[in-house]
């Protein structure tokens, strides 16, 4: 197992950086200029003046490594100097953005909390919920439950999240009115605060919509790979050696045939894990939540190259280390699979 890991970390280097070009050629072939949200009337030697200062005066290979030693150098200093005191960052020019002139990490650091609080409680309830819906499908095939679960599933698979999203503002937000219980809002309070029981429960009000959203759409796809892998298992000769020894029906599915099934839906849940970082561009955007995924579509729109290849390489960044954390545990937790 330790050479394999060895193996594929050697390997994600180079993949990585080559994604790290892709992207950074793609931004640079792309229309539009940094400046053109600024004024007409500033003269063009001033505005040239502007591009030289951004670094945009510099040729894209040679912008292109400093990026890059920015970006796995400088700033893991920065990190370092935060957390011990020290100084070996001092001088070293960090990533910055076009719009706001600020550290690019700085802003995702800021913008962090909301997306892990938004998209992961989502992912939390999708699990919780698709778990127990997968297992009862399977064990009662082609039941009402089944129907009805295979049904919802294909619901939040096929139907877009904005979709999904609007649909849920109109119910809990449009037709229910603002003196209901049952009434939601829409926007997302960033600033709020929890510091009491009754900003507990407007911070847990205003996280329903958006954790709805995503809940399920996780708990489609989640709930699919389990009722799959539940059905692989009940067929095995394993399952039909315990029942035949006697042992009841509730230890059979819920420890052996569970067990076992869980092995892939793991591997899954590890391969969707990093859009928890990133967060839900789409989901953000409509709930105006301030979160990751919204800071990349605004800075699409404003050009602002350094954030969108920052954000983007990161979530490239994760999808590969999640990938190689999803190969080690399904080793781990099925003794038959040896990557040596």
């Amino acid at each position: 197992m330790l050479t394999y890991v060895i193996r594929r970390l050697l390997t994600a280097i180079p993949t990585l950086i080559f994604i790290s070009l892709v992207l950074f050629l793609l931004l640079e072939a792309a229309p539009g200029d940094p400046l053109a949200d600024m004024p007409l009337t500033i003269p063009p030697e001033v505005r040239e003046k502007i591009r030289l200062a951004m670094g945009l005066g510099e040729p894209w290979y040679v912008r292109y490594v400093l990026w890059l030693n920015n970006f796995f150098v400088t700033e893991p200093l920065h990190w370092i100097d935060a957390a011990w005191g020290t100084d070996w960052a001092d001088g070293r020019q960090r990533i910055l953005s076009y719009q706001t002139r600020s550290p690019v990490f700085d802003t995702i650091g800021e913008r962090l909390p909301q997306t892990l609080t938004v998209v992961g409680t989502g992912m939390l309830i999708g699990i919780s919920l698709a778990i127990p819906i997968g297992v009862i499908s399977a064990y009662k095939q082609y039941s009402w439950f089944d129907q009805l679960g295979t049904f919802v599933s294909m619901i939040g698979f096929s139907v877009p999240t904005f979709v999904t999203g609007v649909v849920l503002i109109v119910i809990f937000s449009v037709w229910i009115p603002n003196d209901s219980p049952f009434w939601l809002p829409t926007i997302y309070d960033t600033t709020l605060k929890v510091t009491d029981w009754a900003s507990f429960k407007a911070q847990a009000r205003q996280m329903v919509l958006p954790s709805m959203v995503l809940a399920l759409f996780y708990a489609a796809q989640i709930s699919r790979y389990m009722r799959s892998s539940m059905l692989d298992n009940l067929g095995q000769d394993y399952v039909r050696t315990a029942r035949a020894k006697g042992m009841a029906e509730k230890t059979v599915v819920l420890v052996h045939v569970l067990r076992n099934s869980l092995i892939p839906v793991v591997t899954v849940i590890t391969l969707l894990i990093p859009g928890v970082f990133t967060g839900a561009i789409i989901t953000e955007t409509i709930f105006k939540v301030n979160g990751v995924g919204q800071q990349l579509l605004l800075s699409l729109q404003g050009n602002d190259a350094p954030m969108v290849l920052t954000i983007t390489f990161i979530f490239a960044v994760l999808i590969v280390s999640f990938n190689l954390i999803a190969d080690i545990l399904y080793g781990l937790l099925d003794p038959r699979i040896r990557y040596d």
